[in-house]
């Protein structure tokens, strides 16, 4: 018998699984109508580099305390952030609505994370 031999039986082989890329992510701090603005310009430009938005998750995270400076300075939340939220629902193809996430801690107003499997 050799080696060949030995090496040669057929097995299962499990195929391999899409690997996550590593997630991006975006800060963003300034007005609230600037921050959305350009937190989707900033996911739009993102699609367009990774390609295929069937495998893409997105995860928004805004900070209260940072919020609640925008609003004490005079920045209006809506109708802006509903709109907003269903924009990035709606027209990218998303396979689901961004995940959203209000944070008790001071820190840059908006945090997007867009994880993605390629």
């Amino acid at each position: 018998m050799t080696l060949t031999d030995i090496h040669s039986t057929p097995r299962h082989v499990r195929p391999k699984r899409d690997s996550p890329g590593t997630p991006l992510f975006w800060t963003f701090d300034g007005t609230f109508a600037r921050c959305l603005a350009d937190a989707e310009d900033t996911l739009r430009r993102a699609i367009v580099q990774i390609g295929d938005v069937s495998r893409v998750v997105v995860a928004l995270d805004i900070s209260l305390p940072a919020l609640r400076e925008r609003v004490a300075a005079g920045d209006r939340i809506q109708p802006a952030w509903g709109v907003f939220v269903e924009r990035l629902a709606r027209r990218y193809g998303l396979p689901a609505a961004p995940r959203l996430r209000y944070l008790k801690s001071a820190g840059p107003l908006l945090v997007m994370v867009l994880a993605y499997r390629s």
